[in-house]
């Protein structure tokens, strides 16, 4: 194991210029992540420096197999941590040939959105908590739980400490680095509610990055899950009961937002989603209706409300922002499979291009 290790390790830098740039694509149900390598003759600092690739569609529910070609382009470069060096991610997205983007390919209209010159002008800034659950593999049961049976009730674990706490904090921390050395904007980490659940923060990012960034710290995470023999999983309601569900909390703020007098527009920015609720619940992830029930810290999925400081609400804002009177508010919907190009790209174009 010793040699394997030193061989996946090794450093290519002292014996070529070639690099390896790992493709990285959203697969067919919209949450899986797929990727595959290449070998590029040098280093490279922007995606438009890259050639496009293509895969089988027809292996990834995208294509059908007599016409099984996806293109994928891309669009944004991170380093890669695992490989190391000149080595890098990139982070595509995929259309069919004749240059249309496939269904699952929401990043091409959120890119339009964030495009728009209105939105431009706004500079939206995200920040977006992912929250996760970690599984044994062959169970999938929450890591740290007996087979079969259940921890205490929740209390102790929330950014707990501990063995009997804290389940998969080396895991937790291995991404937490991975994704500052890939030079994504990760904000924090802390322990969730539910045992076994964690969250990590990405922002504050701009516009079409935020979606970028969030979909490559899910991959490493994936790949950082695969290397422990952990089971990652964005179900939004890992465990039935009296547990906590896991979501995507999305903080957002515009420039009006953040100048003096900003409380006025994220007032009037709540209002417009208050109007489009059961689009925006349609489009933030699969299963929601199993975690927005009311209870764990969630509004009920068939009403809207918001309010200062309440965590049981659609969307809270926070007493600094209500204090200075400007600042974010939080859309506490998004459940944990959302899709981040979706999320992101909807919120800036109802509370700014939309009109009632």
């Amino acid at each position: 194991m010793s040699l394997l290790s030193d061989l996946v390790n090794l450093d290519l830098s002292g014996s070529t210029e070639k690099i390896i740039a790992e493709y990285i694509w959203i697969g067919g149900s919209g949450v899986d992540i797929r990727s595959k390598a290449r070998t590029l003759p040098g280093p490279v600092s922007d995606p438009s420096e890259l050639p496009k690739w293509n895969y089988d569609g027809s292996s990834t529910k995208q294509a059908p197999g007599e016409d099984s070609e996806i293109i994928i382009h891309p669009q944004a470069i991170y380093k890669d941590p695992f490989r190391r060096g000149n080595n890098i991610l990139v982070m595509c997205d995929a259309y069919n040939p004749q240059g249309d983007p496939i269904p699952t390919n929401k990043r091409h209209n959120a890119a339009k959105i964030f495009s728009h010159s209105d939105v431009i002008a706004e500079e939206t800034w995200f920040g977006i908590e992912q929250e996760y659950t970690l599984l044994q593999k062959d169970v999938k049961w929450p890591i740290g739980w007996p087979i079969g049976g259940y921890p205490g009730p929740q209390g102790p674990y929330y950014c707990g400490t501990g063995a009997d706490k804290a389940f998969g904090r080396d895991i937790v921390d291995a991404h937490y680095k991975a994704c500052l050395y890939a030079g994504i904007n990760i904000s924090g980490t802390n322990g969730e509610v539910m045992p076994g659940q964690w969250e990590f923060q990405v922002g504050p990012s701009v516009g079409i990055s935020a979606g970028d960034q969030v979909w490559v710290a899910r991959y490493i995470l994936e790949r950082i899950t695969e290397i422990a023999g952990v089971v990652l999983s964005f179900d939004p309601k890992p465990v039935h009961g009296d547990w906590n569900g896991a979501g995507a909390h999305t903080n957002y703020s515009t420039k009006s937002m953040r100048s003096d007098g900003g409380f006025d527009v994220i007032r009037k920015a709540i209002g417009k989603l208050e109007k489009r609720h059961k689009e925006h619940i349609a489009a933030y992830g699969e299963g929601n209706e199993r975690r927005l029930t009311g209870k764990h810290e969630t509004a009920d999925i068939n009403n809207f409300n918001w309010g200062v400081a309440d965590r049981g609400a659609s969307v809270r804002v926070g007493r600094e922002t209500e204090k200075a009177n400007k600042g974010y508010f939080e859309d506490r919907r998004p459940s944990s499979n959302m899709d981040p190009y979706v999320v992101t790209s909807m919120i800036a174009e109802t509370t700014i291009i939309w009109q009632p």
